[in-house]
């Protein structure tokens, strides 16, 4: 019986060996099917290579299979190719996107923004906003850029829409305040009381343009900035200073 089981054993365990070996080489044949999914071109084809190098020689791969891996790593090179050329593509149209941009250096836009800007002499300063609804009573504050409120102008009931309107620069005691960028905040209220919401907009030269933030990002000449995805109007150049 001792025999019999020793035996039993040892035909077990070489059974259990072929069969290791057997799905160890299955599966390294089968590995390389499915390869490209999370492999580079590179990785893809030393794995092929030593494939070929330890692959039974007395039971070479199957051409089939072996056509097939072939055609696997060759369509893994086209669609690498095709990345490359549409990752060139987006880096020339970009630029020429860029280029189209900095013609706008020095005409007159209007941007998503809350910037209102004063000359510190009176000249009159654009403060833009578009009202989801209509408001029974709607009010304009500007302040400064400690955040103290330097003007309050109430506009009354303003329909849905654009609406345009410009400071003279002046706080509540009509006081000239000095040259700089302001702060523009609009509320608006329903006739039931409901918040109204608000777009609000700024108009001013463009004095410049960055790219650092990985898109073209306006600068004002009233300091106020904007990506250019926020461009709601180009105006023509400015006639005056």
């Amino acid at each position: 019986m001792t025999t019999v089981s020793a035996t039993n054993s040892a035909t077990t365990a070489s059974s259990a060996n072929t069969t290791s070996a057997t799905n160890s080489k299955t599966t390294g044949f089968g590995l390389l099917a499915g390869a490209e999914q999370n492999l580079g071109q590179k990785d893809f084809l030393k794995l092929l290579v030593a494939q070929l190098k330890n692959q039974d020689p007395l039971k070479p791969q199957d051409n089939t299979q072996f056509v097939a891996e072939l055609a696997q790593f060759s369509s893994l090179e086209q669609s690498q190719g095709i990345n490359d050329r549409l990752d060139q593509l987006t880096v020339q149209s970009r630029g020429q996107s860029n280029a189209q941009v900095l013609n706008m250096v020095g005409q007159r836009v209007t941007v998503k923004g809350s910037v209102v800007a004063t000359d510190g002499n009176g000249t009159p300063g654009y403060i833009g906003f578009t009202l989801g609804g209509n408001a029974t009573k709607t009010t304009v504050n500007i302040s400064d850029s400690t955040g103290r409120q330097v003007r309050s102008i109430e506009l009354g009931a303003v329909n849905a829409g654009s609406k345009n309107i410009t400071w003279d620069g002046r706080d509540l005691a009509g006081n000239l305040q000095p040259k700089g960028s302001y702060n523009v905040t609009v509320t608006a209220k329903s006739s039931a009381d409901a918040t109204v919401p608000v777009d609000l907009q700024t108009a001013d030269t463009v004095t410049g343009i960055s790219f650092d933030q990985g898109y073209p990002v306006l600068h004002l000449k009233n300091g106020a900035t904007a990506p250019v995805s926020d461009l709601l109007r180009v105006d023509s150049p400015p006639t005056g200073p």
